[in-house]
């Protein structure tokens, strides 16, 4: 899985970083068929400091999920999102199975 890590008009720390890998690291325990994994945070000075974080994560077959959370931390908005990005994982990993049983059964 390639992983690409964005900030948008700022330096990111080391830690943020290393964070959003280890979070995006883990989306291949719900779903094995991810190809690339983006995080990107940005950071709005105008609305009280609220911190951005948008994560997308393309799978194959062309299936793409994305998940934005904004907080008052990085850390907080990487974590709601990816938790967002898992539970589409976990859905979409589920429908997969339902499908293929269902065909499989339909012969029968």
């Amino acid at each position: 899985m390639n992983f690409l890590f964005t900030a948008r008009h700022f330096k990111a720390h080391d830690s943020l970083k290393e964070l959003a890998k280890s979070q995006a690291e883990g989306f291949n325990d719900y779903y094995d068929g991810i190809t690339r994994a983006e995080v990107i945070l940005s950071y709005e000075k105008n609305t009280n400091s609220v911190k951005t974080a948008e994560i997308i994560v393309h799978a194959n077959n062309h299936h793409i999920f994305t998940a934005r959370e904004s907080t008052d931390d990085f850390a907080k908005s990487i974590e709601l999102a990816s938790h967002k990005i898992v539970t589409q994982l976990k859905k979409f990993h589920d429908k997969l199975k339902d499908h293929h049983n269902r065909s499989n059964n339909h012969y029968k």
